[in-house]
């Protein structure tokens, strides 16, 4: 109390205040006494699984925060994301339906009649808000607050800044409990994207006078990292992985803003926490394929006094399609459709849970141009990749083959035998794939001719053909003819067809609302 204010005064002072409006402990209480859970859903832009140390990274001191997090929750080693390229990705997480259900198999609108999170969520009462990596289609997202707006313009800019993800964050919570509601926020790094930190792209446009783009916390050298099994080490490669995980660690420092801004808030202990990257990193045999290292992801779940701080579970199979479902079931909201996802709830709790040994992944295309459509099915031991685009001729192109690394690869396949049969393999690959992940998570080996694993490749075949069956996938008859190669060349004719004219179609959509897939 100021010396100078009579007891009096004081009174009259606090009665204006709770006249004024609640407190923030006030409204952190109204917000927590409707008895349901926020969510926050942390995703991150093409980090590969294994680079937090808390996933056996190897780079000295990667992520500090997001560490702490797994230390104070739940790791999944054997969760994926459904489609390894960002927007179908999130379009899954938000859906929790397959690419050919929700409409998004590409860069491409999910379909008008498919309920999404927020919107189910909203419809609840939860404040529903996002940032970073914009997903477009208010509509049917329905977001209360969308950081950015309809358009991705300058997304790139501001989704690397953790400072603007710390003052949004706490700011749609404050919004949240001042309204006594309990919120869902999607907040997306765009780290460690392309341009990762100090490449000569990433000096242009996020390193000009003007830029308001900082460093990360710690910028690694060539010397301190390892480059991933599935690449070659080769000092061009070396330096383009360096800088990939300086990205990184932005992305932790962004991440530690964020739970900064929520620990702040005082909304910290009733709000459940997912945190994942939506593909692998953006590298040959990584993101916008079907390898280990496309779909698999940094999956932690954290909430406290409900999920065992420092447990790991080693057993059961998640995916990206589950992630909705789940949050439903957490809020106590029904689905308004039949998701193919299913909730892991269970899991949450140390349960067993069945039908959790495989999980089925996909890839389509980008903007429809060339098409490479790719179905896997991966267990703990093996992956059954199909490949109806491999012809011999259909030459692989897509955005991790920008940058240093195929580059250096291209080059040293002049005169490395071994270099150059990888760099064929990508380029071209096969009709079927087949690998022994347990011994081989890099997929350097392809054993689909190999007599010894003649009968775990057909168990896998026969799974992939029963989830075809069951899901309608558009590419179960050249499944079923994959040894012809007229029927191949036939489906990718139709597929290809079918795709270009979907893309044709959002034109229009995208001409009056400002927004490109």
């Amino acid at each position: 109390m100021n010396s100078r204010q009579t007891p009096v005064q004081f009174v009259f002072i606090l009665a204006l205040a709770m006249l004024s409006g609640p407190t923030l402990a006030q409204q952190t209480r109204t917000a927590s006494a409707s008895g349901r859970a926020s969510i926050l859903l942390i995703t991150v832009d093409d980090m590969n699984w294994d680079s937090p140390g808390c996933f056996g990274g190897t780079v000295p001191d990667i992520t500090p925060n997001i560490d702490r997090m797994a230390a104070e929750g739940m790791r999944f080693t054997n969760a994926h994301v459904t489609i390894a390229v960002c927007t179908p990705s999130r379009s899954v997480l938000l859906t929790g339906m397959y690419p050919h259900h929700n409409g998004a198999e590409g860069f491409q609108r999910i379909r008008p009649d498919v309920p999404t999170l927020p919107a189910v969520l909203g419809e609840a009462g939860y404040l529903c808000g996002t940032i970073g990596k914009s997903l477009g289609q208010p509509e049917i997202f329905k977001w209360a607050d969308e950081y950015g707006g309809p358009t991705q313009e300058g997304q790139g800019v501001f989704g690397r800044q953790p400072q603007v993800y710390y003052r949004f964050i706490r700011d749609f919570i404050n919004k949240a409990n001042s309204k006594g509601c309990p919120f869902f926020i999607m907040a997306n790094s765009h780290d460690p994207h392309r341009p990762f930190h100090g490449s000569e792209k990433d000096r242009k446009l996020f390193h000009t006078p003007g830029s308001e783009v900082p460093d990360p916390s710690r910028i690694y050298k060539p010397n301190e990292i390892c480059v991933p099994g599935f690449l070659p080490d080769l000092p061009d490669v070396r330096t383009e992985v360096a800088q990939f995980y300086s990205s990184v660690r932005r992305a932790d420092d962004t991440v530690g803003a964020i739970l900064r801004a929520l620990r702040e808030s005082g909304e910290e202990s009733n709000t459940l926490i997912m945190f994942l990257s939506d593909n692998g990193m953006s590298f040959p045999f990584a993101k916008s394929n079907c390898y280990l290292n496309s779909t698999r992801t940094p999956w932690i779940v954290r909430w406290p006094g409900r999920v065992k701080a420092g447990s790991v579970d080693r057993e059961h199979f998640i995916s990206g399609l589950d992630f909705m479902p789940t949050a439903l079931e957490v809020s106590g909201v029904a689905p308004t459709k039949k998701l193919d996802g299913g909730s892991f709830l269970p899991l949450l709790r140390g349960e067993d849970q069945a039908n959790r040994d495989v999980v089925f992944t996909q890839y389509y295309h980008v903007h429809a141009g060339t098409p490479y459509p790719m179905r896997c099915v991966q267990s703990k031991r093996y992956g059954y990749i199909f490949n109806p685009w491999s012809n011999g001729e259909h030459l692989y192109n897509a955005e991790p083959l920008s940058g240093l690394t195929f580059a250096a690869m291209q080059k040293a396949a002049e005169t490395d035998p071994a270099i150059r049969q990888r760099v064929r393999l990508l380029q071209y690959r096969c009709v079927e794939e087949f690998y022994d992940v347990e011994k081989d998570p890099s997929a350097l080996h392809n054993l689909i001719a190999d007599p010894r694993y003649t009968s775990p490749a057909d168990e896998m075949r026969q799974r992939l053909l029963k989830w075809m069956e069951q899901t309608g996938d558009v590419a179960i008859e050249v499944f079923r003819h994959r040894d012809s190669p007229a029927a191949v060349q036939q489906f990718m004719r139709e597929y290809s067809a079918k795709a270009a004219r979907e893309i044709q179609e959002l034109k229009e959509y995208e001409a009056r609302t400002g927004y490109r897939f």
